[in-house]
């Protein structure tokens, strides 16, 4: 199947386009569905040795964050190549990110619809058009291009009148990204294998938090290289306790990708130090590979002073909570 040219940087013809699968008021324009991608952090990530095949085994604990970005969704079909799928995917950057820099065909959304039409045997004439609005920063560890890429697969299921809980979906998931199937569970959830095998869901928590990130970002594959140089492994008992919690605030903290990403990018031991000591902060950890540090926070004040001190140092910052969201079609045209 093929693609034509997708474009995903902010222009005015592209802003121009976007207004035409939405209304004034933001709603979904007739025929189109809204879909949330939330972020997330990574309360527990073990990761193990290095396997024969590549890819390392892992213990990978994550919560959804009440920070989302936003895809609108539409099919036309009829239109597009002579035979199969066209995807044009556009995106704006909002909370002050720079816009997406990515080539069409490495665009996760662009993947995973194309991946789903393969897996459901589609062979319509038809285009779907992705207004992707990006609110979660790159190459920060909160998971925003997997969630994005959920979010695809949830949409044009509902496009498609395809039910949500259709094994292809999960499939497609874990066949994009180790992440990606997290984000069609939500909330917070327990992933074994090299983290893409869902093993158990535990009950979320409501704390408040502070998501900190300088500009500077990490490569997941360039953190792993780092790790496998020096790795240090995760402790068996704390694992057990880990893979032994039933609520996600009985989940102990821990990230042992951190001190490869802090060799990487020493800066994130200065906002990992900065942080754990401003008051009303109860715990700091990075998300994955970073390059982001998320801090609970005591209450909703602290979070706010917390916030607004790091973006006084010149970093990106943003007040937020733990949810129960997942990858969801919140409205449709």
């Amino acid at each position: 199947m093929a693609a034509t040219k997708s474009e995903n940087t902010v222009d005015l013809f592209a802003e121009a386009r976007s207004a035409q699968i939405k209304d004034q008021l933001g709603r979904p324009a007739s025929g189109t569905v809204k879909v949330v991608a939330p972020a997330k952090v990574n309360l527990f990530l073990g990761i193990g040795p290095r396997r024969a095949d590549g890819y390392h085994d892992a213990v990978n604990i994550m919560h959804a964050v009440n920070l989302h970005d936003v895809l609108y969704m539409q099919v036309k079909e009829g239109l597009g190549e002579e035979q199969g799928l066209t995807v044009q995917v556009r995106t704006s950057a909002r909370e002050g990110l720079a816009p997406l820099d990515v080539p069409p065909q490495d665009n996760l959304v662009y993947r995973a619809i194309m991946r789903l039409a393969e897996r459901l045997g589609r062979t319509q004439r038809e285009t779907i058009e992705v207004h992707l609005e990006k609110h979660i920063p790159a190459q920060a560890g909160l998971g925003g291009g997997s969630s994005d890429a959920a979010a695809a697969l949830v949409g044009a299921a509902r496009l498609w009148d395809v039910p949500d809980d259709h094994p292809a979906l999960e499939e497609v998931a874990r066949s994009l990204g180790s992440d990606v199937a997290f984000f069609l569970h939500g909330g917070c959830a327990c992933f074994g294998g090299a983290g893409e095998l869902f093993e158990q869901a535990l009950a979320p928590m409501k704390k408040q938090l502070v998501l900190i990130k300088p500009d500077e970002g990490v490569s997941t594959a360039a953190a792993y290289r780092a790790f496998d140089e020096c790795p240090q492994l995760v402790d068996a008992a704390l694992e057990q306790t880990a893979r032994q919690a039933a609520q996600a605030q009985e989940v102990p903290l821990f990230n042992n990708l951190a001190p490869a990403a802090e060799r990487l990018l020493p800066l994130l031991a200065d906002v990992r130090v900065w942080t754990c000591a401003q008051p009303g902060v109860e715990d700091v950890l990075l998300c994955g590979s970073g390059s982001t540090t998320f801090a609970v926070c005591v209450d909703f004040d602290a979070a706010c002073r917390l916030s607004a001190s790091a973006r006084q140092r010149g970093w990106w910052a943003r007040t937020t909570a733990f949810g129960s969201v997942k990858a969801a079609v919140v409205s449709r045209g």
